[in-house]
């Protein structure tokens, strides 16, 4: 299903409008303490219209635009794994019996919400896909995965500007999202212009679109949103050579820089909360004051917690040096033997959300300049 079209700025309301006849929860980006985050919106009034953020290693701050963009800024400290992968889930609660025994053991009910997602990424489909296949694709999908990629409605928005510590281009994840979507729109803004090019992706989105005032895309609407998609490609804020990055880093499991790295690293788990692919969870049983009904819950946990490789004994991963290496290695070399693919989508939060600037690409890059230039440590 293919069909390019142009929708004005004045009647953007309207695709809200068709969206919300069609009892769609409309989940987008809207300006909140001080960062953009991802919540219900009802219009788009909601949408951080005038805004971009500033983002570098440890350093993310919004700042007006000179135009009236809607989305005209890179990605904040939300992802979409908040709603395939929900932070608390409560699995069942069940009654404890004065033997100690549990009886009327009860699930609460599953039924997904009807959601839109608006103003997803490039890189962000990617990792929702990603995340589906983890979470989806072995023999026991997870229970926690409430939002079934298949029945949400989204609408991508290519990218317009790339963000300090972007790299999407780098992992061919970005910045033009070419699957995934129902609808992807490219924001023009041109002196006094301002519309959306609409890219079709599939027969829901062509019916949707069917009730918003449009016209057919002719060659220079083509040709303004390649404009768009080129700039950005070329504004990257980082790179990462991806050049057999798995045998890179399996070649250098006790390097030096491990101990570096360390020396900065909080472990605070910053990175694995923003990570759009980051997985890890715990599973809790808490039970009430009285200790007649107990509940268990999954949240989510990090990689970075000693306890998370915890097994009689102790724990596995004890040093930070350990657990750092330990995501690192995962998200770019071991996460190909599992899954088949890389686990990072070069959306930057990790660089962009860690207290003291830790980069994964500068780490990565100091591994390979040693291996070609052996001094490099010197």
């Amino acid at each position: 299903m293919t069909g390019v079209h142009v929708i004005e700025r004045d009647d953007f309301d309207a695709l809200l409008g068709a969206l919300a006849r069609r009892s769609y929860t409309i989940v987008g980006p809207t300006v909140r303490d001080r960062a953009i985050v991802y919540d219900e919106i009802s219009s788009a009034g909601d949408l951080p219209i005038g805004w971009t953020d500033e983002q570098d290693g440890g350093h993310y701050r919004l700042r007006r635009r000179d135009d009236e963009a809607l989305f005209g800024y890179a990605v904040g400290p939300h992802s979409w794994k908040q709603y395939q992968l929900p932070a608390n889930v409560k699995l069942w609660r069940a009654r404890v019996d004065q033997d100690g025994g549990l009886s009327e053991v009860t699930e609460p009910p599953r039924e997904s919400p009807r959601l839109a997602f608006l103003g997803a990424r490039s890189c962000e489909l990617h990792a929702i896909g990603m995340l589906d296949r983890v979470l989806l694709g072995g023999v026991h999908p997870d229970p926690a995965d409430s939002a079934r990629t298949e029945d949400v409605f989204i609408i991508a928005v290519q990218c317009g500007q790339a963000g300090g510590t972007c790299f999407c281009v780098s992992m061919n994840t970005g910045p033009v999202a070419e699957r995934g979507f129902d609808l992807a729109l490219t924001e023009i803004l041109d002196g006094a212009m301002h519309h959306f090019v609409v890219e079709v992706g599939s027969e829901r989105g062509a019916d949707v679109i069917q009730e918003v005032p449009h016209r057919a895309a002719v060659d220079v609407d083509r040709n303004a949103a390649q404009v768009v998609h080129a700039r950005t490609a070329s504004q990257m804020g980082r790179e990462l050579d991806t050049t057999d990055i798995k045998g890179l880093l399996y070649r250098n499991f006790e390097h030096p820089r491990w101990d570096e790295v360390a020396e900065r690293c909080l472990t605070c788990g910053n990175c694995t909360m923003v990570c759009p692919t980051c997985f890890c969870t715990t599973v809790e049983d808490v039970t009430d004051l009285e200790g007649e009904h107990v509940e268990r819950h999954q949240r989510w946990d990090s990689c970075f917690t000693i306890d998370y490789s915890h097994i009689h004994g102790g724990a596995v991963r004890h040093s930070p040096r350990s657990r750092y290496r330990q995501w690192m290695t995962h998200k770019l070399a071991s996460w190909w033997d599992q899954f088949g693919t890389s686990g990072c989508v070069g959306c930057g939060r990790c660089i962009t959300w860690c207290p003291v600037g830790i980069d994964l690409t500068e780490e990565a890059r100091a591994i390979r300049d040693s291996e070609e230039r052996p001094d490099a440590n010197d």
